[in-house]
């Protein structure tokens, strides 16, 4: 069974005004580079292979915390959202109404216009889950919130209708189960960042032969 180890990305200026940020690539902040700075993970993880989402968020935040040696995986990066980059939920909600009522209603098939739905990011995901499946190693990714939503709504059945049964929380990884045939299934949520790490689990796989990841 392999393992995949993900976290979302530092904080950005866009995250900090709640602005929907999608594929804008949009740097790390000055708080969010002091975010990830206190960031740590143990060593067995580091020497495992790492995909790294080809936003620049990403990239800088796998270099803060120690991390230059990864694959860039394009099909990491954060859900489309279309013609609502940039722009605030709750003006959204204002400006749409009963319009935007009926779009968040429908979950998992949320679609903005010119983007992606949370189901279109965990069919693009399926082939890498495959590829790491296949491999039976564990694996690190840094990534984004809206492809963790779809990886965890995956792993446990959630339609995005109404709350999960667990939040997914900043400063934190996230470990899921991957099975030969591409089948995700949580392990562990919420894995502190900033905890000693003592705390943090060790990855099942520790042959630190990186040449055969997928």
């Amino acid at each position: 069974m392999a393992e995949i180890l993900i976290f979302r990305h530092g904080p950005t200026v866009w995250n900090a005004e709640k602005r929907m940020q999608g594929r804008s690539d949009i740097s790390l902040s000055e708080q969010g580079i002091e975010t990830v700075q206190k960031w740590q993970l143990p060593k067995e993880w580091m020497e495992m292979p790492w995909y790294v989402s080809p936003l620049q968020r990403a990239q800088e935040t796998a270099k803060l915390v120690g991390q230059e040696k990864f694959t860039t995986d394009p099909l990491l990066i954060e859900m489309s959202w279309g013609n609502w980059e940039g722009q605030k939920l709750p003006e959204l909600r204002e400006k749409l109404g009963p319009e935007m009522e009926k779009m968040e209603a429908l979950g998992l098939d949320l679609c903005p216009p010119d983007g992606e739905s949370p189901r279109d990011v965990q069919e693009r995901l399926k082939p890498f889950l495959s590829r790491i499946g296949k491999s039976d190693i564990s694996v690190v990714a840094v990534a984004h919130k809206g492809v963790l939503r779809a990886l965890y709504a995956a792993a446990t059945n959630w339609d995005m209708r109404g709350k999960p049964k667990e939040k997914i929380r900043d400063n934190c990884a996230h470990l899921f189960q991957i099975s030969s045939a591409g089948k995700i299934s949580v392990k562990t949520m919420n894995i502190s960042l900033l905890s000693p790490i003592d705390c943090f689990p060790r990855p099942v796989k520790s042959s630190n032969h990186p040449e055969e990841a997928p």
